[in-house]
């Protein structure tokens, strides 16, 4: 069963009925669950470490999806929305096709210029989306969702040894990319588990409130060089996972405004984060690494009878997260007054992010729902040496189109399945590490990128 933006239903009957067993939804919620923890992610168009999108309409609209598409994903987008997705199941499997690339050229010593691919080329992220009306004005829902985007490893090194910075911890052994040694990267983990509810407070109009209870785990390796500069240099690098727990809030708002116009608002608080004890050192503010605060409004038009055209409008900050948003050079510059691991400590120095995104929805039939997405956001760093080196592992093409389909293979059940591009981009600027001898000032470093996804879900209809 197909369902247009305003969650009317077509059926076809003449099928079987596919019925998921309690057994069976246990297990995938496991499953999905260990996978978003286990599988390294890229960054998104405009996004920072956000994921695009959640949900089967998100992924074929590029992440539109704060007044369009209810389904059972609202508890990560807007759960006000949720009253409107009905009695439904989702669940879906997104892959990843994954090219980084990073390069430094420039600098004195010749053997400082190389070239790395990531390996993490690959993998799959599922979806888990249920909403259930409990009463005509109630609705109860819950959403399993991840985040992630700092996920690299690069193994390439100089090849010479003794050429990392910091021989009582790597010995003689050739520098990395960042003057540690063996491979380096970084590899964030966020999984939320967002339950929600849905109050119908008036015709058409209704309003929704989403707990957000998430659970994040780090590793960060290859970073020996950067020890010097810490507060606790014995929490820098090389720790194996970390982890942690935290809450916040999402509430969110959605009304038919009138027969072609629905609009749409959602806000999510910080999660607010226990500390990663084990890399303290290294990340600003003591190893708290909160999940930002964002927000966004979103408006639905349908000048057509089948056609629906959404634009999203979201602002993330990231900035108001000190191991996001300090420079790069804050502990470089000036170990003694904020070194790493400090209030002031140097971050990934990413400004607070706007993102657009439009989606546009053709019923081709009561069996068949075409839907198409573009979105953009600027990097949230920029181009300086306060931002470049730290960056390398942070891909974030800016932007992304999407094609996808919603067929009813019968009265209760939808086929649903996504393409997206996230179009190549390179990312370059000077070396924040140009006072390292063999760097220099004109060391310059760069990342090319390009992610290709595909989504496949399903749908039940109760």
């Amino acid at each position: 069963m197909c369902q247009d933006s305003s969650g009317n239903s077509s059926n076809w009957h003449g099928a079987s009925v596919m019925k998921p067993s309690t057994s069976a939804l246990g297990l995938y919620l496991l499953l999905s669950t260990a996978l978003c923890l286990v599988g390294p992610k890229p960054a998104w168009a405009g996004g920072g470490y956000f994921i695009l999108g959640y949900g089967p309409y998100a992924e074929q609209m590029a992440g539109t999806s704060t007044a369009v598409g209810a389904d059972g994903s609202a508890g990560a987008s807007n759960p006000g929305k949720l009253f409107d997705a009905g009695n439904r199941l989702d669940l879906g499997v997104l892959t990843f096709l994954v090219y980084r690339r990073i390069e430094r050229s420039g600098a004195t010593d010749g053997f400082n210029n190389f070239s790395i691919t990531s390996k993490n080329g690959s993998f799959y992220m599922p979806d888990f989306g249920f909403a259930h009306r409990i009463s005509n004005r109630f609705s109860l829902g819950l959403t399993v969702y991840a985040n992630g985007g700092l996920n690299t490893s690069y193994d390439r090194s100089t090849g010479v040894p003794d050429t990392n910075a910091n021989p009582g911890l790597c010995g003689h052994k050739p520098g990395n990319f960042i003057f540690g040694c063996d491979k380096f990267g970084l590899d964030l983990n966020q999984v939320i588990f967002a339950p929600a509810l849905s109050w119908k407070f008036a015709p058409g109009q209704s309003i929704g409130i989403a707990p957000l209870l998430a659970y994040q785990r780090i590793r960060i390796y290859g970073f020996q060089a950067f020890v010097p500069y810490s507060e606790r240099p014995d929490d820098v690098t090389n720790r194996g996972y970390d982890q942690a727990f935290g809450g916040g809030v999402r509430i969110g708002w959605y009304a038919h405004v009138t027969p072609w116009l629905d609009l749409g608002a959602a806000y999510a608080s910080q999660i607010y984060m226990q500390k990663f004890d084990r890399y303290q050192g290294l990340l600003a503010n003591h190893g708290r690494f909160n999940v930002p605060e964002n927000y966004s409004i979103g408006a639905a038009v349908k000048p057509w009878d089948g056609w629906v055209v959404a634009i999203d409008i979201q602002r993330i900050d990231y900035h108001e997260v000190p191991a996001l948003g300090n420079g790069v050079l804050n502990s470089l510059k000036d170990p003694e007054v904020n070194p790493l691991g400090s209030k002031n400590g140097s971050g990934l120095n990413w400004r607070n992010q706007t993102n657009y995104r439009l989606g546009v929805e053709y019923m081709v039939s009561p069996r068949f729902t075409l839907r198409a997405g573009y979105a953009y956001g600027r990097r949230p760093d920029d181009e300086s040496s306060n931002s470049t080196t730290l960056n390398m592992m942070t891909p974030n093409p800016i932007v992304n189109v999407t094609l996808g389909f919603s067929w009813s293979m019968n009265d209760k059940n939808d086929l649903n399945f996504a393409y997206g591009r996230y179009l190549a981009a390179t990312y370059k600027g000077p070396s924040s590490l140009a006072t390292l001898p063999g760097i220099g000032p004109a060391a310059m470093e760069s990342m090319r990128a390009f992610v290709d996804t595909i989504y496949l879900g399903w749908s039940w209809h109760m």
